[in-house]
């Protein structure tokens, strides 16, 4: 009886537990390779809505909290092109008024986001969430003493990382919280004027 439980079960045993030694020391590894590509895709999503965003600013000026609108622009929208024929610095050309400004309005379609396989559809959702929508947020705040629109597109990492393993994520939502950071992938902000800026830039 001994010798087979030396024999059989022993074994047996090892495996199981070199197994799961393995799998608590890859569990992080494959967790961090998974957020890092969901994160670049994340990003590049934050950085169009950010381009139509300024784009809607300088046709509307100001931002927009609704996707719809968002979208409805890019799909619809115009922005005006300033064409300057001539040099303002050529004083015989400006005396002969051969020098002028002409403003050209082009579809934003036809002039932002133009690279293969973009589809502007899939700006309102959040990678990997299963169809959970981006958060966006758009206020006109007071910024000494000015009229300041603002605007701020967010990706949770409860909805980013959904489907990994939970506690990483709380634990990485910890970190975040604790550190003063968005616990997500965020663009521009609503709290304060940031350019514009991403919170991975």
């Amino acid at each position: 009886m001994k010798k087979i439980l030396i024999l059989v079960v022993l074994p047996v045993l090892i495996i199981v537990l070199g197994f799961l030694i393995y799998k608590s020391i890859q569990q992080p590894v494959e967790f961090e390779k998974q957020r890092k590509i969901r994160e670049t895709i994340c990003i590049e999503r934050l950085k169009d809505i950010r381009t139509l965003q300024v784009a809607y600013k300088s046709r509307y000026n100001k931002f927009t909290s609704d996707m719809d609108s968002l979208i409805d622009f890019y799909n619809n929208g115009t922005i005006t092109i300033i064409r300057q024929i001539g040099s303002f610095d050529d004083s015989v050309a400006v005396a002969q008024k051969r020098v002028f400004r002409d403003s050209i309005p082009i579809a934003v379609k036809d002039t932002l986001l133009k690279r293969a396989g973009f589809n502007v559809d899939s700006l309102a959702f959040i990678p990997f969430s299963g169809g959970e929508k981006m958060l966006m947020k758009a206020i006109i705040a007071k910024v000494s003493g000015v009229d300041v629109p603002l605007f701020e597109a967010s990706a949770p990492y409860d909805l980013l990382l959904k489907g990994l393993e939970r506690q990483l994520v709380v634990n990485l939502n910890s970190d975040r919280d604790i550190a003063g950071r968005y616990p997500g992938m965020k663009v521009g902000s609503i709290d304060a004027p940031n350019n514009n800026a991403g919170n991975w830039e």
